[in-house]
């Protein structure tokens, strides 16, 4: 099985940034190839990668499950399903992606997400390492695509609210069972000073700090042209804090 990495956070924490960073790193290690899982409803984590946004594992439940598409002659609908999810794995030179997309009605992911189970527990089988981008807040913990896990990273802006945040996903996490390893917070767009502001609120959160990632103005400049993420140079302060991180959480 791949060792896994997974990231959660409330939004705007860059967990997505972090997530591409990562993969980064991870490539530029020579740990590949990685396998990429956008669980997000809001998918971009492809952006960062550099990679067309594949078709979503909701996008082809849809089409199936409202037979926009006739199954093909001798296959059931679960067996297209899973030669259709194969399909639309983006594979790229170093790293591969699958989209898990919106939910399958209002308010509803429950086939969806135990569809991303199964797809990544098989898919990992095939890679040594592992990258999951959550969505923001608390529900994908109890939807349960979270699940042993090697290293979760919970993120956290330079903020109380932030940190507060965070601590309430590790309480979550730790009910429910998740079969997780090692559980460590990471404090996004700090600047100097911040990490001695938040210290008290980090002690109560019962959460190791693995490290903050500065404000970076080339992350800046990098979104605001659209370029991918994991092309940042090497003297990126953003690029030097994510792989101290990864060092002290024992992924690199």
């Amino acid at each position: 099985m791949a060792f896994t990495i997974a990231i959660a956070g409330k939004g705007g924490t860059g967990k997505t940034t972090l997530a591409a960073l990562i993969i980064r790193e991870l490539v530029r290690a020579g740990k590949k190839p990685v396998l990429a899982v956008d669980a997000d409803a809001n998918a971009n984590l492809h952006e960062a990668l550099g990679m067309p946004r594949p078709e979503s594992i909701a996008d082809i439940t849809h089409q199936i499950n409202n037979n926009l598409q006739p199954l093909p002659a001798g296959m059931t609908k679960d067996q297209y399903l899973a030669f259709r999810v194969h399909q639309a794995l983006a594979e790229g030179d170093d790293t591969d992606l699958l989209v898990m997309g919106g939910p399958e009605g209002p308010g509803c992911y429950c086939y969806v997400n135990n569809l991303l189970r199964g797809f990544i527990e098989e898919l990992s089988k095939n890679y040594p390492y592992l990258v999951m981008d959550n969505e923001a807040g608390l529900e994908h913990l109890s939807r349960r695509t979270t699940q042993n896990v090697d290293v979760f990273l919970v993120t956290s802006d330079a903020s109380v609210r932030g940190v507060r945040s965070a601590g309430r996903i590790k309480e979550l996490a730790e009910s429910l069972n998740l079969g997780i390893k090692k559980m460590y917070l990471v404090v996004t767009k700090t600047v100097n000073g911040t990490l001695p502001a938040l210290k008290e609120e980090i002690e109560k959160t019962g959460l190791e700090l693995a490290g903050e990632v500065p404000m970076d103005e080339e992350v800046y400049r990098y979104d605001l042209e659209g370029r991918p993420l994991v092309s940042l140079p090497e003297n990126s302060p953003a690029v030097k804090a994510v792989r101290d991180i990864m060092y002290k959480a024992g992924i690199l």
